[in-house]
């Protein structure tokens, strides 16, 4: 008894008896944003406020994990239900060629539900303001002189980023490693608590 005594008072434990450690941090506090989803209507920072989402990086010509992350991105969804108040939101690199029609061939592609997965994309600077600035993402433009193929055209991300309510960035997931749907489930059910 003594020891949950000291690690209550450390802030180790909280009287709920979970650990403080169990809480993710604020990583970072998105500024408001306005973009485009596959839907060609707006998606902003206020939109989503209210709801817990995960979000990634992707592509829709991507040659390597992009397909694979968007399947795990779907997997999450159909874990999660339809009841779940958790969204979706894939991120585009490659906003000149992924138009919101291009984007919502893609998300049909997948089976994705547009009622809670967007698929986004708008001006390049403030796309990647978001995704890099915001949500912590990597994207990098590939030189051509070292594509290894026409379609090897960025270097980016393979995380989920997790934000809250609040648009608090507040995780980040490896996305393919075997167990990030227990992971990413666990965070969200945390954070639609709070």
């Amino acid at each position: 008894m003594l020891a949950v005594t000291v690690l209550y008072l450390t802030g180790r434990v909280s009287p709920f008896g979970t650990t403080g450690a169990d809480k993710p941090p604020i990583i970072s506090r998105l500024e408001p944003f306005s973009l485009l989803n596959q839907e060609a209507r707006l998606v902003t920072l206020d939109g989503l406020r209210g709801r817990v989402w995960v979000a990634d990086v992707i592509f829709t010509r991507c040659a390597g994990p992009c397909l694979q992350m968007t399947q795990r991105m779907r997997e999450l969804e159909a874990t999660l239900g339809p009841q779940s108040p958790v969204e979706f939101v894939s991120f585009t690199t490659d906003p000149e060629f992924d138009t919101p029609e291009v984007l919502k061939t893609y998300a049909r592609r997948f089976g994705a539900d547009s009622s809670r997965w967007q698929f986004i994309t708008g001006p390049k600077p403030e796309l990647f303001r978001v995704m890099i600035d915001g949500l912590k993402f990597t994207a990098l433009e590939k030189k051509p002189e070292d594509r290894a193929d026409p379609y090897d055209l960025f270097i980016h991300s393979t995380i989920f980023i997790i934000v809250d309510k609040q648009g608090r960035v507040r995780k980040a997931i490896e996305g393919l490693e075997p167990d990030f749907r227990s992971k990413v489930l666990a965070v969200v059910n945390q954070l639609a608590k709070e």
